[in-house]
């Protein structure tokens, strides 16, 4: 199955001259860039748009990824801050931040631009797609029916050790809760929060900051034993307190894409 859709993905590519690639630094994006860039005929642009949203190790991912396997990247300012809807944070938010982005990139690009949305993404809410759709950016996932385990099982087949381990990881606004204006202060502290966990438990596959309006939680798949969840806790509230914020507690991660009805998701 692995072997066929990838000969899928590459006939697709190859019905198009030249085509540039958003790559976020997560696995979708990356693997379709490696695809892309070792199987396909056309010319290959990978965009990468820096911001206040995407952790710094998302950059550097994209930047090592590059030089090894030779690609013609890109980096450009998402500008997404410039905006005012989108530092207001509506329920809709990602519908300004991908309006934006893909306009920077359409900026830096010849021909169409492909983003990395698989099959399991339209099962969600995203109005990032909506955005998507009227800048005529395609989806090659979705075309040839690559879902997210696809993706995973193509990155290990072909020895992308990095990325075939990678969790999702959606972008740092959307752990602010709805209605919450966008800082990057806020992105910059969340971003440390998630870190320091990962330190502290590397084995968690999701974590979470959320900024919400009754303080700061960490979410994360199991909740550790109690010696170790005190510790994680004690340590997250010091660098709370540092910051002057509230640390809430830590809770049961919880799956999807925006904060809808005050319940996290993403």
């Amino acid at each position: 199955m692995t072997s066929i859709k990838v000969k899928e993905l590459v006939a697709y590519f190859n019905q198009f001259e030249r085509f540039s690639i958003a790559v976020s630094g997560g696995i979708d994006s990356m693997l379709l860039a490696y695809i892309a860039n070792r199987f396909s005929k056309a010319k290959v642009k990978t965009v990468h748009a820096f911001s206040p949203a995407v952790p710094e190790a998302a950059l550097e991912r994209v930047k090592e990824h590059a030089k090894r396997y030779q690609w013609d990247l890109q980096i450009i300012n998402a500008r997404e801050f410039d905006d005012p809807n989108y530092i207001n944070n509506p329920v809709n938010r990602c519908y300004f931040c991908k309006s934006n982005l893909y306009t920077r990139i359409s900026e830096h690009s010849q021909g169409v631009v492909f983003s990395g949305t698989n099959l399991d993404d339209l099962a969600d809410y995203r109005p990032g797609l909506e955005a998507a759709k009227e800048q005529n950016v395609k989806h090659p996932y979705v075309q040839v029916g690559i879902d997210k385990t696809t993706i995973y099982a193509i990155a290990k087949h072909y020895g992308l050790n990095q990325l075939h381990v990678l969790p999702a990881q959606p972008c740092l606004a959307s752990r602010v809760e709805t209605g919450i204006k966008i800082n990057a202060d806020d992105l910059g502290f969340i971003n440390q929060m998630e870190e320091k966990t990962r330190q502290l438990l590397p084995e968690m596959k999701n974590i979470r900051c959320r900024i919400t309006h009754q303080g700061t939680f960490l979410e994360i798949d199991v909740l550790p034993e109690n010696t170790l969840f005190r510790g994680l806790s004690n340590t997250l509230s010091s660098l709370c307190e540092q910051e002057g914020r509230i640390f809430s507690g830590i809770r049961t991660y919880q799956k999807g894409s925006a904060f809808i009805n005050g319940v996290a998701h993403g």
